[in-house]
């Protein structure tokens, strides 16, 4: 059966769109979610159909029709997987570089979703028929730690998390350039690139909040690379990526956002030949914390890949002579799960 909702627009939400408030009241629906059902009518302002950007008055009261989920139907496949943590509710694994996280044109298999299908068997079924149990990504060429849900409760729980903001994520990169001071924030709304249809931008009319939090681990000067350690606030799409490089530092190996261009001021050889080689972008989501279902918090960390890491300990080694300090450089060191 389907799950009707009826919500009552209050004074708070005075002139906000139809779309957001429902973004903001139902955090377990995704933004396309939303938008199909308004679609389709199962959204009504007051007994009537509505359109997704109505501005509201305050006083209405919005029903919701949501549909029982869809069974998963995305093919399981044989992939192998670096399962960090599993239990009856989750999975929590090392994604890959070069692994997209669920099908889309031009990737309808050999994605993340396919390998969880086959290694759990059934996923939670809110994602749809394609994102199977995914509250959350990683780009294609970004790795690092990712969780998977297995039945409906945990996905809106853990939904819920991401939307409130409470789940804790860091990253690692190396970018091209020097940051301005050790540590800061960048709060720069982040939407669909006005122009260039495959990327985000802040330049955007239509961006949503974002806001990236960054600390400096280290200066390589003489090679104008800087490794940085990066908290997510916020989780939009390519947002390290875009922030990065709107601040003229963009990731090492990224293509889309400029991380390529500048490899080749860079004068040691040996160096240069080591990024040039790197098939992806040096970012690396190493780790995420969160509340179990159970209640519990959980800690999860992943450390750098070896093609990542090799870089860095190249990088120290000519800078610092293997510095004491390179096992705080590895993200953690070993896999590990413990209270956040």
């Amino acid at each position: 059966m389907a799950d009707s909702r009826s919500l009552l627009v209050t004074a708070d939400h005075i002139a906000q769109r139809l779309d957001r408030f429902l973004d903001d009241s139902l955090p377990e629906l995704t933004r396309s979610q939303i938008k199909r059902l308004i679609d389709e009518g199962a959204v009504t302002l007051n007994g009537a159909a509505s359109k997704a950007g109505c501005k509201l008055r305050g006083g209405e009261t919005v029903c919701v029709v949501v549909p029982q989920p869809v069974a998963a139907t995305a093919t399981g496949e044989a992939i192998p997987l670096q399962v960090l943590y599993e239990d009856a509710s989750l999975i929590v694994i090392d994604k890959q570089a070069g692994m997209v996280v669920h099908p889309a044109p031009g990737h309808r298999d050999g994605t993340l979703v396919n390998a969880l299908l086959h290694h759990c068997h059934d996923l939670s079924g809110v994602g749809g028929e394609l994102r199977p149990g995914i509250v959350h990504r990683l780009d294609k060429d970004t790795s690092g730690v990712m969780v998977a849900t297995k039945d409906d409760r945990t996905h809106r729980y853990l939904a819920g998390q991401f939307k409130e903001h409470t789940i804790k994520r860091r990253y690692r990169a190396l970018v091209h350039g020097a940051f301005p001071a050790e540590r800061g924030s960048i709060d720069q709304a982040i939407g669909r690139h006005p122009v260039h249809r495959k990327k985000m931008s802040s330049t955007t009319r239509h961006g949503r909040q974002a806001v990236t939090h960054w600390k400096v681990l280290r200066h390589y000067d003489q090679d104008r690379l800087s490794l940085v350690d990066l908290t997510l606030e916020t989780g939009r799409t390519h947002q390290i990526r875009v922030h990065l490089s709107e601040m003229r530092l963009p990731i090492v190996g990224d293509p889309l956002y400029g991380g390529t261009s500048r490899v080749k001021v860079i004068t040691d050889l040996e160096l240069r030949g080591m990024l040039l080689g790197l098939e992806r972008q040096f970012l690396h989501a190493w780790q995420l914390g969160l509340i179990h279902p159970d209640g519990s918090p959980m800690l999860f960390q992943a450390p750098l890949p070896e093609e990542l890491q090799r870089i860095v300990t190249y990088l120290e080694d000519k800078y610092h002579n293997v510095s004491a300090d390179l096992d705080v450089l590895r993200c953690g060191g070993s896999l590990e799960k413990r209270p956040i």
